[in-house]
């Protein structure tokens, strides 16, 4: 009979996460675990034993998603699907430096890791969705993967960060050499009008988790 592995019950619990559409992160925090119970630097001990997550922590996460444990089983099982790992941060941590480069692309420490169907850009990364003020477009704990590769036209949903620190998820609204239009994806929040100069990058949003 085989054993069952170590990477096998953490590829279930990531497997898990993302059919929820969830970080790993995400999913802990969503069943009542330390949010970083299921990250990857957990995994393994400073020593370098490996660290297996605990039959609580794993029922809290089936009962959270309501996923029965055979579905477990079968995520155990399952043949992996080609996916991409793409570096994580939280929206509300974006607007902070030391996270991008000045090009936009991720840099630096302080990102997490998940893993998400593939991407046609190796800069591609994801951000997790903090607060209501994007609803109805995400909701709190949504991912998104945003490609600082991908052209960007008329219509697309779009991150900006200001050279105030700002970062924001809007429409593209209009986009001209004076200004930066951009429509807000929550009705009872204003549109945005944005001088080049006020513009430190924008990047084209390719996926959501919903």
């Amino acid at each position: 009979m085989q054993m069952l592995t170590h990477d096998q019950i953490w590829t279930a619990l990531d497997r898990l996460a993302e059919r929820s559409g969830l970080s790993p992160s995400g999913l802990a925090k969503k069943s009542g675990l330390d949010p970083t119970t299921f990250n990857k630097s957990k995994r393994i001990t400073n020593d370098g034993r490996e660290r297996w997550p605990s039959t609580e922590s794993v029922a809290k996460a089936l009962a959270a998603t309501n996923t029965a444990i055979d579905t477990f089983v079968q995520l155990i099982t399952d043949r992996p699907r080609v996916v991409q790992s793409v570096p994580l941060l939280g929206l509300a941590q974006a607007g902070a430096g030391g996270f991008f480069d000045d090009g936009g692309f991720p840099a630096g420490k302080g990102w997490d890791e998940i893993g998400l169907p593939s991407i046609n850009d190796e800069h591609a990364y994801a951000l997790e969705i903090s607060g209501e003020s994007m609803k109805p477009a995400y909701r709190d704990g949504d991912i998104i993967v945003v490609s600082p590769g991908t052209a960007i036209r008329r219509g697309d949903r779009v991150v900006v960060k200001t050279t105030g620190g700002e970062v924001m998820v809007k429409e593209l609204k209009r986009r001209t050499t004076k200004i930066l239009e951009l429509a807000s994806l929550n009705p009872s929040h204003p549109d945005r009008m944005l001088a080049p100069a006020e513009v430190e990058w924008i990047a084209r949003i390719v996926w959501a988790s919903q």
